[in-house]
């Protein structure tokens, strides 16, 4: 026998050995997993055995970007990572109960047999846990608190007259409309922050810190600092003595089923408003093409990634007028513990929104001009918007990015801009809300302004007024501060902050901020600056007649059914159903609580807070999707809220009236301002669909990792079943 073939048969003798113990390995377990060339897969067993819902991480940096797959374990502690491009992974287990286990090195197409690692203690086992848990250990003024008695009384302003009114600016209004209250970063006190005699103390230097400090300060005018500081003071306060958060669930049923895919796509100093990856009314749009970020006050271009193959890139974001005000114009008020005295935001346009039109273009909400409005928008002028309702001011604009001929163009608006939606009309109508200011709501005439490019004559914009005599048709009307006159209309105060539009009849929808908050229904007519009429529905508080209560709605969307959705700041993603109420939708008594009955609330998953004996979560959801067209896999017309407090996305089956966790574990402090959901091969199952989100929180370096962290795009699927391919 030559010594070639001696040493192929110890190489093949060596192989199937190897081969046997790894089959054996699994078949001691009764388990054997089918890998793929793309796949990475096996079974994750602890001291006690299979682990069932835990967490499967690969991670590399071979990629042109930063490249992260998560799976979850069956119910025998099998998993399989699929669809994984070439590379070295880094693959190691995270689940609650246990810590990290060590990272394995690992490539594709090989099993890879996990140990997960006990938690030692308690403790080290609640440093998992998601913000929300945390933050239910907040001990919130009790309801006898109410109404406020101000500084030298309980420290509540007299103003606030409710713990709901106080609860809705610590959650969805102020605090946790920047980011999570609960992870690490918030819940303790570092040592670098200083030497204060108190934890309060230490609170009223934190708050002041980097260049979003005066609006920190302002927020916590509003809740009362003699009250709010104490507050949080005294949380940290028993965190850092060891009092524990309370234990989440690991994933359960559908949620095993469930595919993360992240990709870097910023740098560490910039965070993200949301992202964009298809036409909301056509999710086959953009098939397998470029994802599209807003950067809103920290850059001066839009993120963009190719999933496809990993590659980032950015499109430059011009203004019109150099005077344009700028986020560096926000100083910093103290230093951050991350940067110091650099002020790290430098943004012109302030992009906060984006949207696919039906040709793939990218529209924006963009400042390309300071606020004061031209001439055309303001009193005097012959436009026909502006002559029955002049604008002094706009804060933001309109912009339209073309991929195919990679330019920017500017759209001078007289109306604010903050959201964006598409009818679905013969024009292209591009409804926009101003963010809950300004007292309009704007359109802009796409398929005019592609004609013409007069972006003068293809805008409009009107007041929103009931109609409050019950005549069917727009009248004279009283101001918003003035009683109701039965003979006249009435115009309501505040604009938008959400919008969306109904699929049914092309009604206009949006959200009032505020307390207790409404949704309104507008309804533009022919000429709509002259015949656009709103209907008003007040969130149900205190409302002897209402079933239910709740308060504060932030974002929305609509059902192919006309059903909006809309979360709400008492810890609910609520529905309103127009077609359920009872009495008059207009006249003088159609003021907001007139149809208690079209609304239903759906408890968000998480614990409440301490002192809140009312039915809610201490979730503070920013904003909710409803995925008309099946776009992830759990069918049309699920309603998806932001999980801002849970590190997920929590989708609603209203069938059943329970929630699907879809919760990112790595790197811990996923907060989302916003989703949406594409279609890249109908015929390919669930490999062809899935949802997108991104890392929205305005402190990217609070999540795990901390200063250097980037913001993440994500790519939600849901397999028929935990090891599909």
């Amino acid at each position: 026998m030559s010594e070639k073939v001696l040493y192929t048969l110890i190489a093949t003798g060596a192989i199937l050995f190897l081969s046997l113990i790894g089959l054996n390995a699994q078949q001691s377990s009764g388990e054997v997993i089918s890998i793929g060339g793309d796949d990475i897969g096996g079974v994750v067993t602890s001291t006690r055995g299979q682990e069932a819902g835990v967490w499967v991480i690969a991670e590399t940096a071979e990629l042109p970007t930063k490249f992260v797959k998560i799976v979850v374990t069956d119910d025998r502690g099998r998993y399989l990572l699929p669809q994984l491009p070439k590379a070295n992974y880094k693959v190691w287990v995270r689940g609650y109960g246990l810590v990290d286990s060590i990272p394995v090195q690992a490539t594709p197409g090989k099993v890879v047999n996990l140990n997960a690692t006990m938690a030692p203690d308690a403790k080290a086992a609640a440093q998992y846990y998601p913000a929300i848990y945390w933050f239910s250990m907040l001990r919130v003024p009790d309801k006898s608190e109410f109404p406020g008695t101000g500084p030298s009384g309980n420290g509540i302003p007299e103003s606030m007259k409710s713990q709901g009114q106080w609860l809705h600016l610590l959650k969805t209004d102020s605090c946790w409309s920047c980011h999570q209250l609960g992870d690490k970063a918030t819940r303790e006190i570092p040592n670098s922050l200083g030497h204060f005699d108190s934890s309060t103390a230490a609170w009223a230097r934190r708050i002041l810190s980097g260049q979003a400090g005066n609006n920190m300060v302002n927020g916590l005018g509003q809740l009362g600092p003699e009250r709010a500081l104490p507050m949080f003071a005294d949380w940290t306060d028993r965190i850092a003595a060891g009092e524990l958060a309370p234990t989440p669930p690991r994933p359960q049923g559908v949620e095993r089923n469930v595919v993360i895919t992240e990709w870097d796509w910023a740098d560490p100093k910039a965070y993200l408003h949301d992202e964009i990856a298809t036409d909301k009314r056509n999710p086959i749009l953009n098939a397998n093409g470029l994802i599209y970020g807003a950067t809103e006050l920290s850059t001066e271009y839009l993120p963009v990634l190719d999933p496809a193959n990993s590659v980032t890139s950015q499109v430059k974001l011009p203004v019109r007028d150099p005077k344009t005000p700028s986020s560096a114009d926000d100083k910093v008020v103290a230093p951050s513990l991350y940067w110091g005295e650099e002020a790290i935001w430098h943004s012109q346009a302030n992009v906060h929104n984006p949207m696919f039109d039906a040709q793939g273009r990218v529209w924006i909400t963009s400042r390309i001009r300071p606020s004061e409005n031209p001439a055309f928008c303001k009193e005097g002028s012959s436009h026909p918007s502006a002559v029955l309702f002049p604008l002094k001011t706009s804060g933001r604009q309109l912009a339209v990015y073309d991929p195919k001929t990679k330019q920017v163009t500017l759209i001078n608006t007289c109306f604010g801009t903050h959201h964006l939606v598409f009818a679905e009309d013969a024009n292209n109508t591009l409804w926009t809300s101003s963010g809950g200011g300004g007292g309009a709501v704007g359109w802009l005439d796409t398929k005019m302004f592609d004609a013409t490019h007069d972006e003068e004559k293809s805008q409009g914009w009107t007041a929103l007024i009931l109609d409050t005599n019950g005549n069917g048709k727009r009248d004279e009307y009283v101001e918003p501060d003035q009683p109701v006159d039965p003979t006249k209309d009435k115009r309501i105060a505040g604009a938008f902050y959400g919008v969306t539009v109904s699929p049914v009849d092309g009604s206009i929808w949006g959200t009032l901020l505020g307390f207790p908050g409404a949704v309104v229904r507008l309804i533009p007519g022919a000429d709509p600056p002259k015949t656009a009429l709103a209907e008003v529905y007040e969130l149900p508080w205190n409302n002897p007649n209402a079933p239910v209560h709740g308060f504060s709605p932030r974002g929305l969307d609509i059902d192919r059914n006309g059903v909006v959705w809309t979360v709400i700041g008492s810890g609910h993603l609520a529905s309103f159903d127009r077609r359920k109420c009872k009495g008059p939708l207009n006249g003088p008594t159609a003021t907001g609580q007139h149809c208690p009955e079209g609304w239903t609330l759906y408890q968000l998953p998480g614990p409440q807070l301490q002192g809140v004996s009312d039915p809610g979560s201490a979730e503070a959801s920013y904003y909710d999707w409803v995925d008309q067209f099946d776009t992830f896999g759990l069918g049309k017309n699920v309603p998806i809220a932001t999980g801002n407090g849970n590190d997920a996305l929590l989708a609603l089956l209203p069938d059943s009236g329970k929630f699907v966790v879809l919760r990112v574990p790595y790197p811990m402090g996923f907060y989302a301002k916003g989703m949406d959901g594409r279609i890249d091969d109908p015929k390919a199952g669930w490999k062809g669909k899935g949802l997108w989100a991104t890392y929205g929180t305005r402190t990217p370096f609070h999540a795990e990792g901390g200063k250097g962290t980037t913001s993440k795009v994500l790519h939600f699927q849901l397999r028929p079943d935990p090891l599909a391919h």
